[in-house]
């Protein structure tokens, strides 16, 4: 287990909350599995599910563009949905399920794309200022349990979902040497061909970060690498101010900072921030879909406001992006987080 130096108060940023939005079991405190709970998958999306919502909504979304990126090991198409109103406008790119066993990101994902499709003055506005592109289920076939090694160790009933991919290769660890297809398309046919001025890479933790008693539901994390430029440092905490405050405002949320910083280049947070001068944040959600280590396994209680949780976070930072505000976005709210404690 890891010892961590415990944070003697928590800042005066995080004291406030507002009223709430949700269950109360949506404070972090969801259950967990702890042996005693069956972990289902059958109702969350899979990947044939996705990409017919994907055609669907850009068959009826004026807006949306999907274009096909590449394929995975198993030959899946890896789809980018695109809003691209003015190239001239800054863009964000939300990148989710680079591990397959981190569904509610996805889940998220394609929330906030049926609601940038509703139409309303608000989203035609924001749409007007900023460009958004998504990636969603990156890591397709770990998300299908569809891999070239066994599963049967996993604890969810119904399909396994994994970390890796099928070549059990960590996606998130190949930002470096690029083997993996999927990691290819994103870098050639994203990264590379869009002018992307910030990111998101959205994941999730285990069950058991807390502080001091109280179970986090997220936490975030800046390029920790000591050659990123000033610039794009300052700028990721902005990012991630905007979207500390856009999520924390609703009551139920607790996010901290997370507690297990990196400055491998090789991990997207430190990459997009190295190779192409993108303010990026981590977004670690709590509980994971599948795993063969039983205190990563949230249950499916959890689903609803983990995926609010998401769609909030998309919500709030293109706002912010499209309106300017994120310009004057106080890094120092990030800054003065606390680390979660990791409580295993």
């Amino acid at each position: 287990m890891k010892k961590k130096v415990l944070v003697l108060a928590l800042s005066a940023v995080i004291a406030g909350s507002g009223a709430a939005m949700a269950p109360a079991f949506a404070a972090g405190n969801g259950p967990d599995v702890n042996g005693n709970q069956t972990v289902q998958t059958a109702m969350l999306t899979t990947y044939n599910e996705m990409a017919d919502f994907l055609k669907k909504e850009a068959a009826k979304q004026e807006r949306l563009e999907l274009e096909v990126i590449g394929q995975t090991v198993k030959g899946r198409d890896l789809f980018l949905a695109k809003y691209i109103t003015n190239p001239e406008n800054p863009t964000i790119l939300y990148l989710t399920q680079q591990h397959g066993n981190e569904a509610m990101t996805t889940e998220g994902a394609l929330d906030y794309i049926r609601h940038l499709g509703s139409g309303s003055k608000k989203v035609n506005e924001m749409l007007d200022n900023v460009n958004i592109l998504i990636v969603p289920m990156l890591n397709a076939d770990g998300a299908m349990g569809d891999v070239n090694f066994p599963l049967d160790n996993y604890m969810a009933s119904g399909r396994h979902l994994t970390r890796f991919n099928a070549d059990r290769v960590d996606l998130n660890r190949d930002h470096v040497n690029k083997v993996t297809p999927e990691v290819q398309a994103l870098h050639q046919n994203v990264l590379q061909k869009y002018k992307i001025d910030y990111m998101i890479d959205f994941h999730h933790q285990g069950t058991q970060e807390d502080y001091f008693g109280k179970l986090t539901t997220g936490a975030l994390l800046t390029p920790q690498s000591p050659d990123v430029a000033p610039e794009v440092a300052l700028n990721s905490k902005k990012l991630a101010t905007v979207l500390y405050e856009g999520v924390d405002k609703t009551g139920w949320a607790f996010l901290l900072k997370f507690d297990e910083p990196t400055t491998n280049s090789a991990v997207a947070s430190n990459a997009m921030a190295l190779q192409y001068d993108i303010p990026v944040i981590l977004f670690e959600m709590r509980g994971m879909a599948d795993h063969s280590y039983e205190p990563y396994v949230l249950g499916q209680k959890s689903n609803g406001y983990l995926i609010k949780q998401a769609f909030l976070a998309m919500e709030s930072t293109a706002k912010a992006i499209a309106d300017g505000s994120i310009d004057s976005a106080d890094p120092s709210v990030y800054d003065n987080l606390p680390e979660q404690h990791y409580s295993y």
